[in-house]
């Protein structure tokens, strides 16, 4: 019913995806790089959109709000917003909250530079597990704050949580907060309910607050179920939840992200201070998103699905000493080349210069994270099939060279 093989030219928008890289990979802000590729050869598999149209229902919902003609300064008010999206919580994640606690914010990255300045005083410090979606450093090193990291155990491509270590470093008292990603990123666990439940029971036990970012929490592979760190400590005040419908629906450019704050000195802190209007027409697609996207979303699991077995499938055939197994959740593959690579050499650089690939290497990651790189799937597959094949060849090619040069 939707075509998500259909290729879309994105140059000429001020995409992100086609027109920063060379700023946020390369940190080129003068823009004086040169590669062998011209910027439409790329094959671009780095940041984290999708190359699929975003749902006719969400557009629809933005020219709905379109047709009212003025923009003035908005905010989320009446009860519709909330119905639509705690119906959402509530169909998929069996959890709901009052509406008095949902919060908006024009993305979770900038609600977490906040909450760290809210949350921690500065001699304070901010935890959370490695490898890492980095703006979690970010948002600490952005307040002053220090950073700890609990690193993720890798048993055979299943990375799982070192529960003493993760203890251990939240019975600190310096250490005030843990940045909590569910399901996680990059590795794509879906956190078992079991794991959840030990998380709870050591943030509980030592008091710390903790901020649950789940904004890849619709995106799963079919049949798989999230479960909402809220919904295992339903009575725990200290915490906030992170969700929106950006990543699920692809206009992360609109800017609206919801945030569950249930204690209410912080929640009133977050009001006073946050600069508080939303965009007519973020709101308006993400309430249509909500309402209607639940069709549009189970069709794209489907594909993300076959682009996952794709992958593994080719990658076990043409790079067999890379490690890869298929994650429960998000739509970033995140692979082992550690066999193939010193743990000194810039990935994204050789990608980029070796076989037109923009992607995005394990040191953007915090730790734990050498060797390893994270491959955006979410793309026609005829382009997941061409961005396969340069990555391949581009590392045998490289193997070949070191074999002759032995010689």
């Amino acid at each position: 019913m939707y075509n998500f093989d259909e290729i879309i030219e994105r140059r000429g928008t001020n995409a992100m995806n086609t027109d920063g890289f060379r700023s946020y990979i390369f940190h080129d802000d003068a823009g004086t790089m040169t590669f062998p590729y011209k910027d439409e050869e790329f094959i671009r598999m780095w940041v984290a959109d999708m190359e699929f149209a975003t749902p006719d229902v969400v557009i629809d919902g933005i020219k709905k709000r379109l047709d009212a003609r003025i923009f003035g300064y908005t905010r989320v008010f009446g009860h519709a917003y909330y119905d639509a999206f705690v119906g959402w919580c509530r169909e998929k994640y069996g959890w709901e909250f009052p509406q008095e606690q949902l919060v908006m914010s024009n993305g979770i990255i900038p609600a977490l530079f906040e909450m760290v300045d809210y949350i921690c005083a500065p001699d304070e410090k901010v935890l959370f597990v490695t490898p890492s979606y980095a703006y979690f450093k970010y948002a600490a090193d952005y307040n002053a704050r220090a950073c700890v990291c609990s690193d993720l155990i890798n048993k055979g491509g299943r990375w799982e949580i070192d529960f003493d270590d993760l203890e251990r470093k939240c019975a600190d008292p310096k250490t005030t907060l843990l940045i909590f990603c569910n399901p996680h990123n990059p590795t794509g666990r879906i956190w078992t309910e079991e794991e959840l439940e030990r998380v709870a029971a050591i943030v509980e036990k030592t008091g710390i607050w903790c901020i649950s970012d789940e904004i890849h929490c619709d995106l799963i592979r079919s049949g798989l179920k999230h479960t909402p760190l809220a919904k295992v400590m339903p009575d725990y005040v200290r915490l906030v939840t992170c969700m929106a419908p950006t990543k699920t629906f692809n206009c992360a450019g609109l800017m609206i992200s919801n945030v569950i704050i249930r204690d209410k000195a912080l929640r009133e802190k977050w009001l006073a201070r946050h600069y508080n209007f939303d965009n007519p027409l973020s709101i308006a697609a993400a309430q249509a998103a909500y309402e209607k996207g639940g069709e549009w979303l189970e069709e794209l699991k489907k594909y993300l699905d076959a682009n996952f077995a794709f992958t593994k499938e080719y990658l076990a055939a043409h790079l067999p000493k890379a490690r890869f197994v298929v994650p429960e959740a998000t739509y970033l593959a995140w692979v082992d080349l550690s066999e193939y690579f010193a743990p000194d050499e810039s990935l994204p650089g050789f990608f980029a210069y070796k076989a037109g690939v923009l992607l995005e290497g394990g040191k953007m990651f915090v730790q734990n994270s050498d060797g390893f790189i994270r491959l955006n799937l979410a793309m026609p597959r005829v382009m997941l099939a061409e961005g396969l094949k340069r990555i391949c060849e581009a590392v045998n090619t490289k193997h070949s060279e070191k074999f002759i040069q032995k010689a």
